[in-house]
């Protein structure tokens, strides 16, 4: 049908190609209004079996899922005022229907039948972790709300939902509006060729089509492939003071302030929390985690904290002498850590990361990450641009193979785009594996990373980080893609535990630093060599350089988070910015900055998921090492292989799907 709204075509691949935001809100609400009237139905003739209840759920969530999260995708790659307008306008909406989802008491109590009935010895192991898992999140939503604390909790998720798509805006709207444009051959002292192509490629975007790598306009911007070669290699101390601190008050002022919109955020989740019967958010939210209880995780992170504390500490001392020694009089700040730590980098190990740029073009990355897939889990990948509609001309599509049979698809996102794209990089799902109507439906993932663009006509040439970040979300993707479940609400990243879910991506990142992976996915975009060996042996010896520091810096991240969710207390006076200060003086060896207000643009636990579960990161940690080790047992040379029966153990431990059955 020509008029029908392409947001709402379920029966393949969302139509990139011709949605637009002026279809989000009807399509939306046509959606919506289908959805209530299919929960009415399930309500009023509830079925506590498989076939009778789970299912039709599935079917529901899997609708708004694609609708919305079609919408969602969209606010993160190609964010627009008309796109925000048409979002805000269906968000309360779409939240109302997934609390009548999770409050319904007829679905509830036919859930607890069914576990309680005689199917329950027939169903599988992944078909009970669904049950109980929607019983639990259930809970977790307020089923057992009644009266005013129903209708306040309510209200609490419908401001929470407002207030999570503000902040994340906010963070976009502050990132893209700094820049520092240069002019003077003498502001861009020390910075690596690499940067001066981006930052005139970057003043041509702005208006100024003149711009050259030699001549400039320089244009410097607070997105990651700027910022960082920035703070690494300017000379000049006073405008990497400038960009850091245009950095970390990001968000922190004006009508983009989000200090208002976090602290309202936390007292919220505060207040829903003690409607549920928990004492704080924290304990809500490991509720459907991994760790036992906040203690648990404070014995890990501290366990951490106390080995790393002294590492850090030696490592700054070490910095501030090397400085000294190359002639800097000043103490070192915040804005000289990075410049003088990738100097003592150079000394030590004998190269730059601006050496490695030129042997990790993207296309070779993929072909390396592409071949380490098929050697692991005997798949093959191969691209398919043009066989997918897409939202931007950057974007590829590729589909995944096993033994000559389709299993999976992924789009890929690789390169920043400040004025639309938000920071960062992640994996989510456009499409779940499922056979909900009979025939299986193969799982798509999206990869967004915000990687160095291509510049004058020549490929992306990574960073061994922005490659690092590449092979973490294709993890992601593995775990998503990889799946053996046929049930919608257990399949891929579907109802892992999220203080698991970092395991594969983490696993991935370990065979960067083994020879052959290395050796495949490298190649210099003049000579065509791959990475020495000498080379290549540098940069195992340097992946424990300034370790402390790395380990340090997250455990700030992680131990507020928890902080601000388990033991604020807006009644002592005490805000979220003295609670940042005062874990500070715990996680840190260079406290931060009176003015530092990197909590208005911490994305993860204020727009993202890990609100109270930023120590994931090191749970999971623990995780992939054990992962990454079995395999190291077994052989790195080992193929593990995906096929038609599913995963072996060991690709079920690596990629996270082991267990579906368990707790």
């Amino acid at each position: 049908m020509p008029d029908a709204n392409p947001l709402l075509d379920a029966r393949g691949l969302p139509r990139f190609d011709r949605i637009e935001p002026a279809h989000v809100e009807p399509g939306i609400q046509e959606l919506l209004a289908e959805l209530r009237a299919e929960v009415e139905r399930l309500e009023a003739d509830v079925e506590p079996t498989w076939a009778g209840l789970v299912e039709p759920l599935e079917r529901i969530q899997d609708r708004l899922s694609f609708g919305w999260g079609v919408v969602g995708h969209l606010m993160g790659v190609r964010n627009s005022d008309a796109l925000r307008t048409a979002h805000e306008a269906c968000q309360p909406e779409v939240v109302k229907l997934s609390m009548r989802l999770g409050q319904s008491v007829p679905i509830f109590r036919s859930l607890e039948a069914l576990r309680a009935g005689t199917e329950w010895g027939q169903l599988d192991g992944a078909q009970r972790r669904i049950v109980e898992t929607l019983l639990r999140d259930a809970r977790l939503s307020g089923v057992a709300l009644e009266g005013s604390e129903k209708e306040r909790f309510n209200e609490i998720q419908l401001e929470l939902a407002e207030l999570s798509t503000r902040f994340s805006n906010n963070v976009l709207d502050s990132t893209k509006a700094f820049a520092l444009t240069l002019t003077d051959s003498a502001e861009i002292e020390g910075l690596p060729r690499s940067l001066h192509e981006l930052a005139a490629q970057n003043a041509r975007e702005a208006g100024d089509e003149s711009a050259t790598p030699e001549a400039g306009p320089w244009r410097i911007t607070l997105d990651y492939p700027s910022f960082v070669p920035f703070l690494e290699h300017s000379r000049r101390r006073d405008l990497r003071e400038k960009l850091y601190r245009a950095y970390i008050m990001r968000a922190s002022s004006g009508e983009l302030d989000n200090r208002s919109v976090l602290e309202r955020t936390l007292e919220l989740r505060g207040e829903a929390a003690r409607l549920l019967g928990y004492q704080t958010y924290a304990e809500v939210s490991l509720a459907s985690k991994m760790a036992p209880d906040v203690a648990a995780v404070e014995r890990l992170l501290e366990e951490l904290r106390r080995v790393s504390l002294g590492a850090a500490q030696r490592e700054l001392d070490e910095l501030a002498a090397f400085a000294r020694e190359q002639g800097e009089s000043e103490a070192l700040a915040h804005w000289d850590v990075a410049f003088w730590a990738e100097r003592l980098r150079e000394e030590r190990f004998s190269y730059s990361e601006e050496e490695l740029r030129p042997y990790f073009p993207l296309p070779v990355v993929l072909e390396g990450l592409f071949g380490l897939a098929k050697r692991l889990f005997g798949v093959e990948i191969r691209a398919a641009d043009g066989e997918a509609p897409v939202w931007h001309d950057d974007v590829r599509f590729f589909r995944v193979r096993c033994d000559g049979e389709p299993i999976a698809a992924f789009y890929l996102d690789p390169y920043s785009r400040p004025a639309e794209k938000r920071g960062g990089a992640w994996m989510d799902e456009c499409l779940g594996r499922t056979r909900i109507d009979g025939a299986l439906r193969r799982p798509v993932a999206y990869l967004v990373c915000n990687g160095t663009p291509p510049i004058d006509g020549r490929p992306s040439l990574m960073t061994f980080q922005e490659a690092e970040t590449l092979f973490h979300e294709f993890g992601h993707g593995l775990q998503h893609m990889l799946t053996a479940v046929d049930y919608g609400l257990a399949s891929g990243i579907r109802n892992v535990e999220w203080d698991a879910v970092e395991l594969p991506s983490q696993f991935m990142e370990n065979w960067l630093y083994q020879q052959e992976t290395v050796r495949r996915a490298s190649c210099h975009i003049d000579t065509g060599e791959p990475l020495p060996d000498a080379l290549f042996e540098k940069l195992c010896e340097a992946r424990t350089f300034r370790a402390g520091s790395t380990m340090l810096r997250q455990l700030y991240f992680a131990f507020t988070d928890l902080e601000l969710h388990h033991r604020v207390d807006p009644e002592r006076g005490e805000n979220a910015f003295d609670v940042q200060r005062r874990i500070a003086e715990k996680t840190t060896v260079l406290p931060p900055l009176a003015e530092d207000r990197f909590l208005c643009s911490f994305l993860h636990i204020f727009a993202g998921g890990y609100a109270a579960g930023y120590y994931s990161y090191k749970w999971a940690e623990v995780l992939s090492a054990d992962a990454f080790a079995a395999f190291e047992e077994a052989g790195l040379d080992v193929t593990f292989q995906v096929g038609k029966g599913g995963a072996d153990v060991a690709t079920q431990v690596a990629l996270g799907n082991a267990d579906l059955g368990g707790g």
